[in-house]
């Protein structure tokens, strides 16, 4: 991968635990009066289907096309810094999956760049979901 925009201080695809804390550092900005963090961690259920694990997936192209998506949030928004890590491999029950921020000069454009970022990232970058549930059965999510 080339070296990141200014702007754009963080973009990585991992299978090791996910840390907030260096997310946050990474669009840590003098300037900022709003910085929005979204963390999105494996629940214990979906629908109405107890859930006992997962496993993420991506595709080669899944880093070249996360970090596409920041540049374009980047342009798009008046922000200061933006940062997008995803996990992949076998996660357990409350594991960071995903963790996105944005630091602008004010929370309502900090807010609004996060928000576009997170559904983008879900919306087009290939990482898939594998679900295991406790009846046995499992689902994959996101799969084209």
């Amino acid at each position: 991968m080339s070296p990141l925009p200014p702007v754009v201080r963080l973009v990585d695809i991992r299978d090791t635990a996910l840390s907030v804390d260096e997310v946050a550092t990474a669009v840590s900005d003098a300037a900022a009066g709003g910085v929005t963090l979204f963390v999105g961690a494996v629940r214990d259920h979906d629908e109405n289907k107890s859930v006992t694990g997962l496993e993420y997936s991506a595709h080669p192209s899944a880093l070249d096309q996360l970090l596409d998506v920041a540049e374009e949030v980047a342009r798009e928004y008046d922000v200061l810094a933006v940062a997008a890590v995803h996990r992949v491999g076998k996660l357990a029950i409350g594991d960071a999956a995903v963790v996105v921020a944005t630091a602008a000069a004010h929370r309502g454009e900090a807010f609004e760049a996060s928000r576009a970022l997170i559904d983008r990232l879900k919306q087009r970058v290939p990482i898939w979901k594998h679900q295991l549930f406790a009846d046995g059965s499992d689902e994959w999510v996101g799969t084209p």
